[in-house]
């Protein structure tokens, strides 16, 4: 976090635990419950996104209490950058961090939400003088009343370099970003300062919290049941306005997800590229495609594409897409349940040595089971596969299958919908993450793998996902402290991993099959330049234009890669490459 760690300042060191700590009964829950969320994120390096919903069930907050607690923390998190500039105006020294959280807490308040100054300038008095003492209360408050002068739009133009003279710097300051994002955004959109600042508002709006019903287990009108609306590229996405998704039971039981709507659209488009044929049998392989998810913690691809590898892409190019053609009666839980799939762990034969059929709990090494993979023996039968040769997934349109014409003027093979019949491996080097990937998938085996020393034999797979780890620049409105966190060492340190991950999910990948290489960040160091730097040192691959196989969406670029962007989309700002394996 940014601003005056370890300044001299006028409150107790620590963290705030000070006269009348979180362990006592609490006036004024909502800000309180705000403020710790502030603390663990310096603190702790805790995540917002994770704590703030946990933090609010073990409380007991609910309605208005629990979203001014939300607001409170998200939005302080996402202005901090703009607040720290008027707090340093006001202040006649640097804050104690406890101390400086509460000001920008009192400063969000103040400058963006509807309080009434005298509400905003109190409460956070009282929060203060219960949590830290009482001369930093006094200081607190003589900082929020010079701060309470001013409106924001009367603030900027004091605290922001001119327009002109600074770009980078003003748009920094007005939009509460670090200056290097800034630069780093015009980059990779490479526009003028309008879209840059568009984009930057774009991160700094609240979300809209994006749903995926898993095909084969829950349909979209589930969700909209549920109250929630469609989404406007994803057949399998909706928007949820208001409410907790984990009250709706398709998500409760996993057949359905939080999952933003350009991460949905990403797997898609890898499961949508028809694959050259395999230069031969693989050997000890039942029929049917081999996937695997790279790096799949948490599993949010990861229970998307379970789902299309079993069941099939079943809304693609079908305008009966959700609800009657593919509802519940013909593939849902009542003919294939989740009980009756995860029995009997079966792995793809390249990666049984790795992942056997441990049980999670049981095993030696802790690792996760590897739930069972659909076309294994004894496993359960696949809709959507009857027409394929062989039982299984086929390059190309599946006898009855479904397909959407290419954009006028594009080359290359059509993008079909997958008939489902296939296998997904998922693997995470961290136990932890790849628990949850167990937890979210149906049928895919899982275990605790390092992409870059593989486990697997090379050219073992036909699709490989690799959302490799990077910055999280692209989802800043979820995660509004990734931007203080980050700083441009760390692109450079991650470049080095995203490289080595490449190389490694190409190599597991066999000739004709195909790779997703996706990030949720913008930045040119962690998309394009990765990708051009592994081409360019190979001669066994060659880089699909990713926009043929996402025709429902414009704006993602000039090609051959798909970069989604919050102020066109409406989505978090996620890459996508797709490379195909030469024979």
């Amino acid at each position: 976090m940014s601003g005056g760690r370890g300044d001299a300042g006028s409150g107790p060191r620590g963290g705030g635990r000070g006269r009348g700590g979180a362990g006592r009964a609490q006036r004024d829950p909502a800000r309180n419950a705000a403020f710790d969320v502030m603390r663990a994120v310096d603190e702790r390096d805790a995540y917002a996104n994770l704590l703030t919903p946990r933090l609010l069930r073990e409380r007991g907050l609910k309605g208005r209490d629990a979203a001014l607690a939300t607001e409170l923390a998200y939005g302080t998190l996402r202005g901090l950058g703009t607040y720290d500039a008027i707090i340093a105006i006001c202040s006649d020294r640097a804050p104690d961090p406890a101390v400086r959280d509460a000001l920008r807490l009192g400063a969000h308040q103040l400058l963006r939400m509807r309080v009434p100054p005298h509400a905003a300038v109190g409460t956070t008095v009282d929060l203060v003088r219960q949590r830290v003492g009482p001369g930093a209360a006094k200081f607190v408050n003589a900082v929020l009343r010079k701060i309470a002068s001013r409106t924001l739009e009367e603030w900027l133009p004091i605290v922001a370099p001119d327009l002109a003279d600074d770009p980078s710097g003003h748009l920094a300051v007005v939009h509460s970003h670090p200056r290097w994002v800034v630069s780093a955004f015009r980059d990779a959109l490479g526009s003028g300062i309008e879209e840059t600042a568009e984009l930057l508002a774009a991160d700094n709006a609240r979300p809209l919290v994006t749903l995926v019903a898993r095909p084969g287990r829950a349909t979209r009108r589930e969700l909209l049941d549920a109250g929630a609306e469609p989404t406007r590229y994803s057949p399998y996405g909706a928007y949820l306005t208001e409410g907790d998704p984990g009250q709706i039971a398709a998500v409760a039981e996993t057949r359905a997800a939080v999952q933003d709507e350009a991460s949905q659209l990403v797997a898609l488009a890898l499961t949508r590229v028809p694959l050259g044929p395999p230069p031969s049998p693989r050997p000890g392989s039942a029929e049917g495609e081999l996937w695997l998810d790279m790096c799949a913690g948490p599993g949010g691809k990861a229970g998307l594409l379970d789902a299309v590898a079993v069941y099939g892409d079943t809304a693609y190019g079908d305008t009966a897409y959700g609800d009657t053609a593919y509802g519940d009666t013909a593939y849902g839980d009542t003919a294939y349940s989740d009980t009756e799939h995860r029995h009997t762990a079966s792995v793809p034969g390249d990666v049984e040595d790795v992942a056997g059929s441990r049980s999670a709990e049981g095993a030696q090494d802790g690792r996760p089971a590897a739930s069972p993979a659909a076309g294994a023996e004894g496993g359960p039968s696949v809709p959507g596969s009857e027409g394929a040769e062989g039982g299984g997934a086929v390059s190309g349109v599946a006898e009855g299958g479904r397909g959407v014409p290419l954009r006028d003027g594009a080359e290359g093979g059509r993008p079909v919908a997958f008939p489902g019949g296939a296998r997904l491996l998922a693997a995470d080097v961290q136990q932890h993450r790849a628990r949850l990937v167990a937890q979210t998938t149906a049928h895919a085996g899982v275990i605790t793998a390092d992409g870059a020393r593989p486990a697997w034999r090379p050219g073992a797979f036909d699709r490989v996902m690799l959302d490799a780890p990077c910055t999280g620049l692209g989802a800043l409105r979820r995660r509004p402290e990734a931007r203080w966190r980050r700083d441009p060492a760390s692109v450079a340190e991650l470049g080095r991993l995203q490289r080595t991950l490449l190389n490694t999910a190409l190599d597991a990948t066999r000739p004709g099959g195909v790779v997703a290489y996706v990030t949720c960040s913008p930045h040119l160091a962690e998309t394009r330049v990765v990708v051009g730097d592994v081409i360019a040192r190979r001669d066994d691959v060659e880089q699909l234009d990713a926009r043929d196989y996402l025709p429902e969406v414009d704006g993602l670029g000039d090609g051959p890669h798909a970069q989604f962007w919050p102020h066109r989309h409406g989505t978090d700002a996620m890459f996508l490459a797709l490379l195909r394996k030469r024979a």
